[in-house]
């Protein structure tokens, strides 16, 4: 009797996971072709196959499933970020080293546009201000920060924690607003990528990180 249970049971839960990763797969489809303001609740339901009720079950509301597929697609990105960077140089010079993590993010911002657009999508948009998602927004930019600093730093590790780490925070929203630049008018002009604008932001990144050097020498 137990086991039947705990069967069923186990079922159901990998019911439960598979109609939720279905409604933010369908979700992550709608709002991409459609925005935050044109996807509905009844939209991700034709799209997915899932009951209305099950939607509001799993993520109670239109604010839930979108904050879910923004978590679940920062989720991916920074994995893969980490895994690009996993063996960064340890010689070579500030720009050599700079460029190598630059280099990196840019084929992992390639590798991600629909995360990417979403997001900036729902930073630019007021239809999505509902508290959970623009909690969730605010996170990605967080930990964005944060690893930009942790890749400036450790370029510029051989100045030492305090000067690698004061170059770090002059130059982090420096540079997220570049990538974040690049990215936009990438979908304007498709020849010029987001990887064809790394020398003149690791050129422009290494000047001003020396100019913090020299400061504090």
């Amino acid at each position: 009797m137990l086991a039947g249970v705990a069967t069923e049971a186990g079922g159901g839960n990998r019911r439960g996971r598979r109609s939720k990763e279905e409604v933010l797969d369908a979700a992550a489809r709608v709002m991409a072709q459609r925005g935050y303001a044109g996807t509905s609740i009844s939209a991700i339901t034709a799209e997915s196959g899932v009951p209305v009720s099950a939607i509001y079950h799993h993520f109670r509301s239109k604010g839930g499933v979108l904050s879910a597929v923004l978590e679940r697609g920062a989720r991916d990105y920074f994995a893969a970020m980490r895994a690009a960077h996993a063996e960064p140089p340890a010689g070579g010079t500030h720009r050599e080293r700079l460029a190598w993590f630059m280099e990196r993010t840019a084929e992992v911002f390639a590798a991600n546009p629909g995360f990417l657009r979403l997001h900036l999508q729902l930073l630019l948009s007021d239809e999505a201000a509902d508290a959970e998602v623009a909690e969730m927004n605010r996170q990605v930019r967080e930990e964005g920060r944060a690893y930009m600093r942790h890749m400036i730093s450790t370029a510029f590790a051989d100045q030492g924690t305090a000067v690698a780490d004061a170059v770090a925070q002059r130059l982090d929203y420096f540079a997220i607003a570049a990538f974040d630049g690049s990215f936009v008018n990438f979908q304007a002009e498709a020849e010029r990528t987001v990887a064809s604008q790394m020398d003149v932001l690791i050129d422009a990144m290494v000047a001003v990180g020396e100019a913090v050097v020299a400061q504090r020498s």
